[in-house]
């Protein structure tokens, strides 16, 4: 991640910290489970929770590998590469039996015409991997977040990032590897901007995570079940849920940190229940997601003052972005 993007993220931190609706909310009990000891390690975004082993991938900028981490030393024990190149892999996904999905769904200009996720065995080494190329039915879409339900009947998601809140595409169930397109669908909109999310255990609930917070949603109607404020990070971006129920964050940055966090029972708990309803569709989706499950209330006022605070950070940092790159006379 460059520089002004590093430096906008932390600003838009700030500015929701300060807002009402996170200033009055205190953060979640946490603990540092361990610190990644590998200097390659310098832009922790995706994250997968396999007990002993934690695995985790860099933000843009780095090749097609995921490093398996000592969960109690925070040594590398293993990188796996898995593609001779990617674009911009921002997620990781437990799959079954072991594997792992790693999402290269990153477009921060919003000018890619395909997406794809992967496969993989996290060995180490080089581990070709299967590749399923996706497309987007309204146009290109920034996003971090790939979800991947752990059942039998297994559903692959990816949540986009935006000032405005993300909107959930679901992945065809029948996926064609190699070149062929396969054709996403919006079936539901969620707070937030959202960088990292994952699903429980049970197959029910999803947790997404912004910089600075987490919600838990039902799984598949999308209703919200709570929010909690997360603690500090530079940068917080990956999260993760074990097998166990144990949650962890991280943050990019050399050295960062793995953090534990305890979230409240009542939001953990297989029975939780959805305490507001899913948010209308965007209207350019709408068309897309013809069949699917929606419903209001769509967003409130808090909502919608998080949305103008958030692009006025957003815009700022991109005045002084434009600025900083003029030439001079």
């Amino acid at each position: 991640m460059t520089a002004w993007r590093s430096a906008a993220a932390l600003c838009l931190a700030g500015v929701l910290l300060a807002s009402p609706a996170y200033g009055k909310q205190q953060a979640v009990p946490s603990q540092k489970l361990f610190s990644f000891t590998d200097n390659k390690i310098f832009e922790s975004s995706g994250l997968v929770d396999r007990g002993d082993v934690v695995y985790t991938n860099n933000d843009s900028g780095d090749a097609a590998i995921v490093y398996g981490v000592d969960a109690a030393t925070g040594n590398t024990i293993s990188r796996t590469r898995y593609a001779p190149s990617v674009t911009d892999v921002e997620a990781l996904a437990p799959g079954a039996r072991g594997s792992l999905w790693a999402g290269d769904i990153g477009d921060n200009l919003q000018r890619r015409k395909d997406v794809a996720v992967y496969r993989l065995t996290p060995l180490d080494g080089d581990h070709p991997a299967v590749r399923y190329t996706l497309t987007y039915p309204d146009g290109p879409h920034n996003a971090e977040t790939l979800l991947v339900r752990p059942h039998k009947k297994k559903r692959i998601l990816i949540v986009t990032k935006s000032a405005f809140g993300g909107t959930v595409y679901a992945v065809p169930r029948h996926l064609r590897p190699g070149t062929h397109r396969n054709r996403m669908h919006a079936i539901a909109e969620v707070r937030g901007l959202i960088t990292d999310g994952t699903f429980f255990p049970d197959g029910k609930h999803v947790l997404l995570r912004t910089y600075t917070s987490a919600s838990v949603y039902t799984f598949p109607a999308f209703g919200l079940v709570g929010t909690v404020r997360l603690p500090p990070q530079p940068q917080g971006e990956g999260i993760s849920v074990g097998q166990d129920g144990r949650v962890l964050v991280s943050s990019e940055g050399v050295h960062s940190d793995v953090l534990q966090v305890d979230l409240p029972a009542a939001l953990t708990s297989p029975s939780a229940r959805a305490v507001s309803g899913p948010l209308a569709l965007p209207r350019s989706t709408r068309a897309a997601a013809a069949g699917t499950h929606t419903a209001p209330p769509g967003r409130n006022a808090a909502d919608w003052a998080g949305i103008v605070l958030v692009a006025a950070v957003i815009a700022g940092a991109g005045y002084l972005t434009m600025r900083s790159a003029r030439v001079g006379p």
